[in-house]
């Protein structure tokens, strides 16, 4: 199983993404002075998937349609973010999601409950390439942080149990920007990692499509998919949270 880090770490990465900025949206290519853009987006996301909290425990389905996924959403909270100086990139995001789900335990029928909230914040650094034609790619390297809360009751057989999870996954990115018309452009995000340090995977993509309405200000429009398969003693996560996202990017 892999080990989790400290607590220490997961908060030496909090700080880090506190001092960062973020975006979906585009940056100038060329800029020698530190510069930054900072995104709020709505994502169409709750946590899909399944959660065992311990072993042989009863498992906790999510479902996987956008309306049921939309339904099992209690709350979330987006935001991610850019900032540059020259050719240094640096990348910062976080996500929270909440979801509850209420049904019948098989093989008695017996009536369930749960919740499970993620927590994920991302920050990561790296290299502007230009391309050409107005393309860049920005290649990098991070780290994730994860807190998993869970909780299962089934108040029948008296089964009540809440596990936490905090751990820390490498990550490897790709984050590519290119012009479509004026105004417009497209932007494609990769990232992998876990790689059974923390997780045993984690990965996620985005693109979305951005309109320049002046100088300061972006809008956004696309798809975001970021997944997790976490173990550890009892308990496993495999999930995600996917669906379109709206934001709104100022730059600065």
């Amino acid at each position: 199983m892999p080990r989790k880090p400290s607590n220490s770490l997961a908060s030496l990465v909090a700080g880090c993404m506190l001092a960062g900025a973020a975006t979906f949206a585009p940056m100038p290519a060329a800029a020698e002075d530190w510069s930054g853009q900072v995104t709020l987006y709505g994502w169409g996301a709750g946590v899909t998937g399944d959660f065992t909290p311990f072993t042989d425990g009863p498992t906790l389905s999510f479902d996987k349609s956008l309306s049921e996924v939309l339904q099992d959403l209690d709350g979330a909270f987006f935001v991610t973010g850019l900032a540059r100086r020259g050719d240094l990139v640096l990348f910062a995001d976080f996500t929270y999601s909440a979801s509850s789900r209420e049904g019948l335990l098989p093989p008695v029928g017996a009536p369930a409950s749960g919740e499970v909230t993620i927590r994920s914040l991302t920050l990561a650094a790296g290299q502007r390439f230009d391309v050409g034609g107005g393309t860049t790619v920005d290649a990098m390297g991070g780290l994730r942080a994860w807190r998993l809360d869970g909780q299962v009751s089934v108040p029948l057989v008296g089964i009540r149990i809440a596990p936490t999870a905090d751990f820390v996954d490498p990550i490897l990115a790709l984050r590519v920007n290119t012009p479509l018309a004026d105004r417009w452009s497209l932007l494609g995000y990769l990232d992998l990692g876990g790689f059974g340090v923390g997780s045993d995977l984690t990965y996620q993509v985005a693109v979305t499509a951005n309109y320049q309405m002046n100088d300061s200000l972006y809008l956004s429009v696309g798809w975001r998919h970021l997944y997790i398969d976490y173990s550890d003693g009892g308990t496993v996560f495999k999930g995600s949270m996917t669906g379109p996202l709206l934001g709104a990017t100022w730059r600065f």
